[in-house]
């Protein structure tokens, strides 16, 4: 089964979102606003993808920290408790094919996978 997880009205979720619908994929989708970052999936993409992946340090809410919070990401710790109190500074989609993770919308990769 393929989840993504992400928030509604990111453009890049949007996208994934299409291209699954495209593609007639089944997937379920976990809003990050409504209903929060799942812990346990958290730990699981840190370990798989790492937790330098998972920080968006380009996007909006990264960018609004005080330099202090971001000078204090330095570990995988220290990212997650991030990543717990902000979902919004997870760079988006997460998305769980099966066993496998991938962060991010790339339509190209996609066609090769399989949930």
């Amino acid at each position: 089964m393929i989840t993504v997880h992400g928030i509604v009205n990111c453009d890049t979720v949007k996208k994934a979102r299409a291209w699954l619908d495209g593609r007639g994929l089944d997937y379920q989708f976990h809003d990050f606003k409504k209903h929060g970052v799942p812990e346990a999936a958290l730990d699981a993409w840190i370990k798989a993808v790492g937790w330098e992946k998972l920080v968006n340090r380009k996007g909006t809410t990264w960018r609004g920290l005080a330099p202090a919070v971001q000078g204090g990401v330095t570990d995988a710790a220290s990212a997650r408790a991030l990543m717990l109190a902000n979902p919004s500074v997870i760079k988006r989609p997460v998305v769980q094919w099966g066993r496998d993770v991938t962060v991010g919308f790339d339509a190209e990769a996609w066609t090769t996978r399989q949930p």
